[in-house]
C-alpha cells in the first residue's frame, strides 16, 4: 500500500477551489493541521459561519479527492469556523438589553409539561437530538442506551427518524415485528434492548416522502401501539435538526429529559443552541450536552490531537447552567462497529470508549432523578384540616 503523506494530501487539495473560485482551499490557508493514522486522514477546513450551509459542496469536494489518493483508506473532513490559535471566527454576542437567563433555566421542571399522556410501561422517555446532521447523534444514543443498560436498567430505543431510519443498521436487527393479540408490534431485540424503527416496517430502498402528519402518526404508532414494558429509559433518537417534526415530537412526547449531542466545532455549536432553545421553548428539561468527535488518541504514539478544536461543548454548557455530561474521542473504531451493527458498549464493553459512554449514561440517569424530584417538589399539597 503507497504511504500517505501530508504533503501528498495537501497537492491533492490545492485542486479544490476555494469560495467564490477564488485560489484553491490550500492557498487560501482554510485547511487545518492533517493529520493520518492507519491510512485514514483527518482534518477541517475553516469558512465564514454565516455561510456554513453553502459551504457542504465543498466539504464533500475535499473528502472525495483525498478519498481517490492511492493508499487512503478513509476521510473525515469537517467544516469549522474556529481560526487558527482558537479564536472565533463569529462569536454569537449577548444582546445587552436581554437580561441574561439565571443558570438553572434550562432545567425546565419536568412537571410544568402539560397535556402530555404517559406510555404504560415505561418510567422514563429521553429524546437524544442535535441542532444539525453528521455530529454522530445516532451512535451516541444507542451507545447511551446500551450504557443505561450496562447500568443495570431495563432500556429500549425508539428510531424516530422516520426519513433515514438507522438503528436496523445499528443494532444489526432485520426482519418485521410481531403483533400481540393482533393489535400491539412486540417490539425487536438486540444486545438486550428492545428497538422499533419504521426501518423495520418500510424497505430500506423506500423513499420516505411524507407530510408533518403522517410523520406524527407514524410516531405516535411507534411510540404507543408498541408493546414496550416494563422499561425504566425509552431513549428516542429523533431526528436531525429543528423543524416542524422535531418541535412536535418534543410537544407531543412526555419526555423526562432531553441530551443534545454537538462536537467542538463552532459551527456544530451554533445548531447545538437550536435544538436547546427548543427544548426550553416546550418545556422539556435538559440533561446535559454530549461534546462527541472531541479529541483523537494517535494509536501508535497515544498522543492526544484536538483536530477540530476542543471544549466548546464545554464552554457552551457553562455558559447556558446546562450539564456537560462528558467527551468522546474521534475513533473510526466507535463509527465502524456501529455501522457493523456491534456498537462498541456491547462488542468491546471494557474499552476506553465503552467506559466513557456507561459514565454518560450515568449522569443521564442522575440527571433524569433530579428532574423528577424537581417536579415532585412543584406539586403543591393540599392540607385538610
Amino acid at each position: 500500500m503507497t504511504s500517505v503523506t501530508k504533503e501528498i494530501v495537501l497537492q491533492h487539495l490545492k485542486t479544490v477551489t476555494g469560495p467564490d473560485f477564488s485560489g484553491d482551499i490550500v492557498s487560501l490557508g482554510l485547511v487545518s493541521d492533517i493529520f493520518i493514522a492507519d491510512g485514514k486522514v483527518f482534518f477541517s477546513i475553516t469558512v465564514p459561519a454565516a455561510r456554513a450551509k453553502e459551504m457542504e459542496p465543498l466539504r464533500l469536494a475535499a473528502e472525495r479527492v483525498v478519498k481517490a489518493i492511492p493508499g487512503v483508506a478513509g476521510a473525515m473532513v469537517a467544516l469549522t469556523a474556529e481560526k487558527k490559535g482558537g479564536g472565533m471566527e463569529a462569536p454569537v454576542q449577548p444582546r445587552p438589553a436581554a437580561p441574561r437567563p439565571a443558570p438553572a433555566a434550562p432545567h425546565a421542571p419536568a412537571g410544568h409539561q402539560q397535556g402530555k399522556r404517559g406510555v404504560p410501561g415505561i418510567e422514563a422517555i429521553i429524546a437524544v437530538a442535535s441542532g444539525k446532521g453528521g455530529v454522530g447523534k445516532s451512535t451516541t444514543a444507542v451507545n447511551i442506551a446500551l450504557g443505561l443498560l450496562a447500568n443495570g436498567l431495563k432500556v429500549g430505543v425508539l428510531d424516530a427518524d422516520i426519513y433515514g431510519p438507522s438503528m436496523p443498521r445499528l443494532l444489526k436487527i432485520s426482519g418485521r415485528p410481531q403483533t400481540v393479540g393482533g393489535k400491539v408490534l412486540k417490539p425487536m431485540e438486540n444486545y438486550g434492548l428492545k428497538v422499533m424503527s419504521m426501518g423495520f416496517l418500510v424497505d430500506e430502498e423506500t423513499p420516505m416522502i411524507w407530510r408533518g402528519p403522517m410523520v406524527m402518526s407514524a410516531l405516535t404508532q411507534m411510540l404507543r401501539e408498541v408493546e414496550w414494558g416494563p422499561l425504566d429509559v425509552l431513549v428516542v433518537d429523533m431526528p436531525p435538526g429543528t423543524g416542524d417534526a422535531q418541535l412536535t415530537m418534543a410537544q407531543q412526547v412526555p419526555l423526562a429529559g432531553a441530551v443534545i449531542v454537538s462536537t467542538p466545532q463552532d459551527l456544530a455549536l451554533i445548531d447545538a443552541r437550536k435544538g436547546l432553545n427548543m427544548f426550553k421553548k416546550v418545556e422539556v428539561p435538559l440533561l446535559g450536552i454530549v461534546e462527541n468527535m472531541s479529541y483523537f488518541i494517535a494509536p501508535d504514539t497515544g498522543k492526544r490531537y484536538d483536530i477540530f478544536g476542543h471544549g466548546g461543548a464545554r464552554n457552551e454548557a457553562e455558559r447556558l447552567g446546562v450539564t456537560f455530561l462528558g467527551e468522546v474521542p474521534l475513533e473510526m473504531g466507535i463509527r465502524e462497529s456501529s455501522d457493523a451493527g456491534a456498537p462498541v458498549v456491547a462488542s468491546r464493553p471494557d474499552g476506553p470508549e465503552a467506559k466513557i459512554y456507561r459514565d454518560i449514561a450515568s449522569k443521564v440517569w442522575e440527571r433524569i432523578k433530579q428532574e423528577r424530584g424537581a417536579a415532585e417538589s412543584t406539586v403543591p399539597s393540599i392540607v385538610f384540616e
